[in-house]
């Protein structure tokens, strides 16, 4: 359902969208269930994603709308629209999100709107999330099915630099700027970030069949290959795909025990492609949001 806690800010979630049936009804309904709206803009989608989507009018849906493809993965495109959109929409606090991730409250005794609210009170105005990446396993390796959130249970964390997912703010007097940092951090005037992280549950892929079709030869905008963004991603291969054992991953044990120790500085999955990128272990450029 819509956002209908008592005296609590209106939050909207903005969300870009290709090909995501497998998440976005997932997402949506758990984003209703933490008095959260959502925006979809849909990057001309050929699955069924919108169709999934409209279901959720009158129930956490608080708009979409269609962005056209250029034919391949251009985030900057992305980005700059949803800082229009969220320049565009009366909300009281907005997020960058993908389809794929769960934002969550520190607490789970709060809504994520009730939490936003408390950092505003506190005189916070933004967030940052820490990443908690779920993938299959060898030992469990298909989860493609629409109850992964119950049987996807092993993750890591995952923390480049700090912040890396400051994906939470309040709204401002002026424009605010997501492009810069890839969709990382949101910047501008005045920006201050609680001092603490909201956990962010991120399913990256369901199997090793999904990960190949996700990932494998998706095309990206050749400005932003340029810019060295989507490296990894743009060279990864069937080959790469190699799953990890349950035994060098932490099993879930609820929200409120998800373990920020020790996080991994990149993900797995890309390991292999880094390596042969940077054999030397030169400085690598930032990787971008998806």
């Amino acid at each position: 359902m819509a956002n209908t806690l008592p005296d609590v800010i209106r939050v909207v979630a903005v969300v870009a969208t290709y090909n995501e049936r497998r998440f976005i009804g997932g997402f949506i309904a758990h984003c209703a269930r933490q008095g959260v709206d959502v925006y979809v803009i849909d990057n001309e989608s050929t699955d069924d994603t919108v169709a999934i989507a409209r279901r959720f009018e009158g129930q956490g849906l608080a708009g979409l709308e269609t962005l056209p493809r250029t034919g391949v993965f251009d985030l900057t495109a992305q980005l700059r629209r949803k800082e229009a959109v969220c320049w565009e929409l009366d909300a009281d606090w907005f997020i960058h999100a993908d389809a794929d991730e769960r934002r969550l409250p520190p607490q789970s005794e709060l809504s994520l709107a009730e939490a936003l609210e408390e950092c505003a009170d506190e005189g916070f105005n933004a967030v940052n999330f820490m990443e908690y990446a779920f993938v299959p396993t060898v030992e469990e390796p298909d989860h493609d099915h629409p109850d992964f959130e119950r049987t996807m249970r092993w993750y890591y964390p995952h923390l480049p630099v700090m912040p890396h997912r400051l994906n939470a703010w309040q709204r401002q007097a002026g424009p605010v700027d997501l492009v810069t940092s890839g969709g990382h951090a949101v910047s501008f005037e005045g920006l201050a970030m609680a001092p603490w992280s909201f956990p962010m549950r991120h399913y990256l892929f369901l199997s090793r069949a999904h990960a190949i079709e996700k990932y494998v030869g998706r095309g990206y905008a050749a400005e932003e290959l340029r810019r060295g963004w989507h490296q990894a991603r743009d060279e990864l291969t069937p080959q790469d795909v190699v799953l990890q054992s349950q035994a060098d991953l932490r099993e879930d044990a609820g929200d409120d025990q998800l373990d920020p120790a020790d996080p991994r500085r990149t993900h797995p999955l890309f390991d292999p492609v880094v390596e042969r990128l940077f054999p030397d272990g030169l400085a690598r450029p930032r990787p971008p949001r998806r």
